[in-house]
């Protein structure tokens, strides 16, 4: 569960050991972050909350589909206490065959859909992806949904994470191939509980990255935060409903930092620039959105918010004008 790039603040009630899990408390905050730089400017009011309480609908979603996760409990308005594992250092990647309670330093990426702002159609324009790789036949369309879920691995522990192939994932997490294939059945499995779930309530779940810790006993287990906005790329009616809205409208204004140019030329992460503040009008109408996703994927109303429909039409006029 690093934290370097995460809008999620970590209490650590009992560190882990390699014998025994601990306990931690994510408090869910209302920043979030575009461009691997870190929490930007701005805070979106409701944001935290919304998101905390998804992802305690998902752990009992997924608990329930018979995926093991590390949730413990949810505390209201916006922390969950879950199991906690040991961070490795980047000294002691990859994992040593046989390591408990520890985080897998590898993100799993599924993809079902491929949106505006998926990294596939840039990797595909640079080369550094074939279509055959992602299971294509030719160069999709913006929005394609694919036939199969599109499974890939990245780093974790980097600042900005690289894309890896599936041996390299496999020897940085120490796992056996018994064990490996049964993390690659649990992230179909998670893939397609979120994914038949958005369905159900009007949405798309595009793709998402999930983590996995090893626990005590060796098994594999659910971490983070599966299917939010913070993990996941969710649509409705073709609109963004999380921060790729924010992304686009930095990168089309000519807002972006340049963060990997920045760490090609070491220069310190103190002296990066700060971004550019969103407008004042952006961020009631991402905490509209925000809480209304939460609204329709829960089904809990806790806030009265907008519909979802007239929640994104509202991010399309402000955000997109």
């Amino acid at each position: 569960m690093p934290v370097l790039h995460s809008t999620k603040n970590l209490k650590i009630i009992t560190p882990a050991t390699e014998t025994s899990a601990g306990v931690g408390i994510f408090e869910y905050t209302d920043a979030y972050t575009v461009f691997h730089y870190g929490r930007m400017p701005d805070l979106i009011p409701g944001k935290g909350e919304a998101i905390c309480r998804m992802a305690a609908f998902n752990f009992a979603l997924l608990e329930e589909a018979g995926v093991r996760t590390h949730f413990r409990r949810f505390i209201v308005p916006h922390r969950i206490e879950f199991d906690l594992a040991r961070l490795p250092a980047p000294d002691a990647v990859p994992l040593v065959p046989g390591s408990r309670n520890a985080l897998i330093p590898v993100q799993v990426l599924v993809r079902t859909e491929l949106p505006q702002g998926s990294s596939v159609h840039r990797r595909l324009a640079a080369g550094t992806l074939t279509p055959a790789q992602a299971g294509l036949s030719s160069l999709p369309a913006v929005g394609e949904e694919l036939k199969e879920p599109f499974v890939e691995f990245a780093t974790m522990l980097d600042d900005v994470n690289q894309y890896i192939d599936a041996a390299e994932a496999q020897r940085l997490t120490g796992l056996d191939d018994d064990r490996f294939r049964a993390l690659l059945d649990t992230t179909v499995t998670v893939n397609r509980v979120l994914t038949e779930h958005a369905r159900t309530v009007g949405l798309r779940h595009c793709d998402g990255k999930l983590e996995f810790v090893v626990a005590g006993d060796g098994g594999l287990v659910l971490a983070d935060s599966p299917g939010t906005p913070d993990e996941s790329r969710l649509a409705y009616g073709g609109v963004h409903c999380g921060k790729q809205v924010l992304r686009n409208w930095y990168v089309d204004n000519g807002f972006e930092v340049p963060v990997n140019q920045l760490i090609a030329e070491g220069v310190p992460r103190h002296r990066w620039p700060t971004p550019t503040p969103l407008p004042g009008d952006f961020l009631p109408v991402m905490s509209d959105l925000y809480r209304s996703l939460c609204e329709t994927w829960t089904g809990e109303r806790r806030w009265n918010a907008p519909d979802l429909q007239a929640a994104t039409a509202a991010v399309a006029r402000v955000i997109r004008h």
